[in-house]
């Protein structure tokens, strides 16, 4: 994995540099979340393991939960619902089918919080079994020997 390419050109967007935000990632699933050089390093670990849809669905969710306009939410939420809830959907997160089930009764009418319970279950999948992984990942691994290397 060539992590220039993973970083290039994004610099600008970030407020530190990846390779020195590198080392906090390994603390804890929530400062990796909250770092947008993270999410991206996170994100490329979780695409080479065919599951990129759970971060990108708990991305979705942290963006519906700052909606301010009714039209906006509706739009957001049958946009989250066909893209990763329902049955077959392109990115379908792996949720019980309890979960899906409420989500899909209550589509119709959403609200803030329409996604909470589907975004708590994939959080712990990828606190419990993805972040363990991508800590042991050549993506990561490779981008703590280049933050050494500094």
């Amino acid at each position: 994995m060539d992590l220039n390419a993973l970083f290039k050109g994004r610099f600008c967007c970030f407020l530190k540099d990846p390779l020195e935000e590198a080392e906090t990632w390994g603390e804890s699933v929530d400062k990796l979340l909250c770092s947008k050089s993270g999410q991206a390093a996170f994100r490329q670990f979780l695409k080479s393991e065919y599951s990129e849809e759970n971060m990108l669905f708990w991305l979705a969710c942290e963006d519906y939960k700052r909606i301010k306009s009714l039209p906006e939410m509706i739009s957001s939420a049958n946009r989250i619902y066909s893209e990763f809830v329902e049955c077959e959907a392109p990115r379908q997160i792996n949720i019980d089918c309890g979960t899906r089930e409420n989500i899909t009764k209550n589509i119709s009418q959403p609200s803030l919080t329409s996604f909470d319970a589907a975004q708590k279950l994939i959080y712990s999948l990828m606190a419990r079994d993805c972040y363990p992984r991508f800590l042991k990942s050549d993506i990561y691994q490779n981008l703590l020997r280049r933050a050494d290397a500094r």
